[in-house]
């Protein structure tokens, strides 16, 4: 894209320049979540002296505000200040995960399987594979942005297309597509357990599992790389013209023996865990595996169920366990894997990139404690509940405020696990009552906080994409990528939005054992 057409659309460069000044005047997340833990406490005692009370629905017991700007609240939290950090739900499940995509990161395996998927696509589905493969990406949280977003780029200028709309196509759908998936990722057990913290302010007993959106994760996948397409094709590719910059091909290099061979044992190896994993979880009552010893035995032992069983509760560690182990294959046979040192550096290596997120969850799991203990998650979303019953907003009309909620607030907070451990003590609790599950909550959630990804400036590999750019527009900025990504913004909001609607008039589960409605 020429410089020219850039300002052609100034207005979209001026306003998200404003937003990228806004944003970078904000604290950092963690600091942002020591300043709510703080608030937190300060507004408890205002509250309690305007002696605030609601009627819980469910118990009819009376609610009122615990005052931390006590002694009684000071004891509780210099008392409790380590077990809020180490019972905090999200810190476990996402360093158990972290430590299997570690392995299967350190090993190449990602890497190599992203490239060679979309190199070995047919020149006439090349856009949708990369688009695809973006989706695919998240699964292992930076691969898609370090490898598939340049790599995209490489491809389209290799076969003589716009390497812009390449690079636009992969981070259509690695940064777009965040909220779909066919299989689980670090962010989904980190997203579940916040929400069934947020939860528990209603309910202490549920529980919010990690596939808890798997079933409309899934269906999206499929659509969000057909919809990234048509985009590309459609509007992204004639508005961005013949590519005229000094960028020439690069050879792309096709997988070498040692990579295929690694692959063929790493495929191997998933087909006998699928054969595992359907001995584990089959029901026993006829069939074949009626007269396999075993069979079933990672269901309920008594009731025979699936959805509440060890195999549900268990999907931290499957992701650990699956992860690793097709991670080592892959590195045994492409000898990227010498010996168990390089299993555990590999871990290692994953781990050392959560300092920063460590720093975060300290401050937030105080912040989500205090809101709890306080009592004002509860009395907020009482009070929130009987506005918005009073306004008789329907479902659909409040769902998509949601998403327009989360939209916006991911314009200035990049985070996602941030922005829905502040935005989870609110709206899950409000929804609740209201009577929308948690798992349907988290899900719109996670729809408006995709969307915009691709245009906010405060998304953390943002500046990445922009270096990215400017090697093929030494003219590329802000305003460049905000022009270039904005159609797949839009188109992606639309469809999800249409599909949320199919789901709330179908009433279909989103997620195992998912429903979208609770009942107090």
């Amino acid at each position: 894209m020429t410089s020219n057409q850039g300002e052609s659309l100034g207005f979209i460069p001026r306003m998200l320049e404003a937003i990228e000044r806004i944003g970078n005047k904000l604290p950092h997340p963690a600091t942002l979540f020591a300043i709510f833990a703080g608030g937190t406490i300060i507004l408890s005692g205002i509250v309690s002296a305007f002696d605030i009370s609601v009627i819980h629905p469910g118990t009819q017991e009376e609610i009122r505000p615990f005052n931390l700007l006590s002694i009684s609240g000071l004891h509780m939290i210099l008392t409790n200040m380590v077990v809020n950090f180490t019972s905090f739900a999200p810190l476990g499940t996402v360093l158990v995960a972290l430590l299997g995509i570690g392995v299967m990161e350190s090993s190449g395996f990602m890497a190599t399987a992203l490239r060679r998927l979309v190199l070995s696509a047919p020149r006439h589905l090349l856009t949708f594979a990369i688009v695809f493969a973006g989706i695919l990406s998240n699964t292992a949280s930076e691969v898609g942005y370090v490898v598939l977003v340049p790599l995209g780029a490489m491809i389209f200028l290799a076969v003589g297309r716009n390497p812009i709309a390449g690079l636009a196509a992969a981070f259509a759908g690695v940064s777009g597509g965040y909220s779909a998936n066919l299989l689980l990722g670090t962010i989904d057990p980190l997203l579940a357990g916040l929400s069934e913290e947020a939860a528990k302010i209603i309910d202490q007993a549920y529980e919010v599992n990690p596939a808890a959106n798997y079933y409309f994760m899934f269906v999206s996948t499929f659509f969000i790389a057909l919809v990234g397409t048509w985009v590309t094709e459609k509007i992204v590719i004639p508005r961005l013209g013949p590519y005229k910059g000094d960028a020439r091909p690069e050879q792309l290099h096709d997988i070498t023996s040692e990579e295929k061979r690694g692959l063929k044992y790493a495929a191997y190896t998933f087909y006998i865990i699928i054969i595992l994993l359907l001995w584990a979880t089959m029901p026993v009552s006829g069939g074949i595996w009626d007269h396999i010893p075993g069979s079933g035995f990672l269901r309920d032992p008594v009731t025979g169920d699936l959805l509440r069983s060890p195999f549900m509760s268990g999907i931290v560690a499957m992701i650990f366990i699956i992860a690793s182990i097709i991670g080592i294959a892959y590195g045994l046979g492409a000898g990227t894997l010498k010996s168990n040192a390089d299993v555990i550096n590999g871990m290692g290596k994953s781990m050392s990139t959560l300092g920063t997120y460590i720093v975060l969850v300290f401050f937030a799991a105080q912040f989500v404690a205090y809101f709890n203990w306080t009592n004002l998650g509860l009395i907020f979303a009482i009070k929130g509940a009987e506005t918005i019953t009073a306004v008789g907003m329907g479902r659909i009309p409040l769902m998509i405020s949601l998403v327009f909620i989360s939209a916006l607030i991911n314009m200035v907070i990049g985070s996602a696990s941030a922005k829905w451990a502040i935005m989870a003590p609110v709206f899950i609790p409000m929804f609740m009552l209201l009577g929308y599950s948690p798992e349907f909550t988290q899900m719109a959630y996670r729809i408006g906080d995709s969307v915009t990804n691709i245009i906010a400036p405060m998304m953390s590999y943002f500046a990445l994409i922009v270096a990215f750019m400017e090697k093929y527009d030494k003219n590329a900025g802000i305003g460049t990528i905000i022009a270039t990504m904005l159609p797949y913004s839009i188109a992606f909001l639309i469809f999800w939005l249409i599909l949320m609607i199919f789901w709330i008039l179908t009433g279909l589960p989103i997620g195992p054992g998912a429903e979208l409605f609770y009942s107090i």
